[in-house]
């Protein structure tokens, strides 16, 4: 029987793990920073666990995380039931991102692909999309290498080849990309104001 122990003993093992992911991690901050800066745009994709990490990064950037600042422009590709639905209907399930991205990308734009086994197919057709019109690409996956994680401009892979155990990385570092966006943007607003 699975304790609670257990898992948090687990969930540790693989934060503690994290640390190796550094560079990693803060150069894709680094990249959302300057595309943001560069009055691009965030766009976000992935199923299931993933969609609902999607939707709520996007809601970080485009409200707040902890400050108040102005709006950041971010886009989760899941929440639209109309494209998603004809999109799936018309063509096929792997469209549903890849049509988005055609449609609302742009070379100064970054995708953030988020997949906890790197296979999603629609999720590396959006890859191909965005890389087609020169997007950046950062992708959130798990341990082991794939397509997606050859694919992306920036991959991060944690340490696990558990499903649970990668999502609750993708959120912590989720959450650490919108603390020093927020904190650039802030900057920003501060610097605007000392100095009109």
């Amino acid at each position: 029987m699975r304790t609670f122990l257990s898992i948090l003993a687990q969930h540790q093992a693989v934060f503690e793990q994290l640390a190796n992911n550094n560079d990693t991690i803060e150069a894709a901050g680094a990249l959302l920073i300057d595309t943001l800066k560069q009055e691009g745009k965030v766009l976000l994709c992935g199923n299931g666990g993933s969609a609902a990490d999607c939707q709520h990064i996007a809601a970080e950037f485009v409200v707040r995380y902890e400050k108040d600042r102005k709006a950041l422009p971010a886009i989760a590709l899941t929440t639209d039931t109309s494209i998603l639905t004809a999109s799936a209907n018309d063509f096929d399930f792997n469209s549903v991102f890849s049509r988005q991205v055609e449609a609302l990308g742009n070379a100064h734009d970054c995708l953030i692909a988020i997949s906890t086994s790197g296979r999603s197919g629609n999720v590396i057709a959006a890859v191909k999309a965005a890389k087609a019109k020169g997007m950046n690409v950062i992708a959130l996956t798990g341990h082991n290498e794939s397509e997606l994680s050859r694919l992306a401009s920036i991959t991060v892979k944690i340490p696990s080849t558990v499903t649970a155990r990668i999502q609750e990385a993708h959120i912590l570092i989720g959450h650490w990309w919108c603390a020093i966006v927020e904190d650039a943007f802030s900057e920003e607003a501060v610097n605007a104001v000392d100095n009109p």
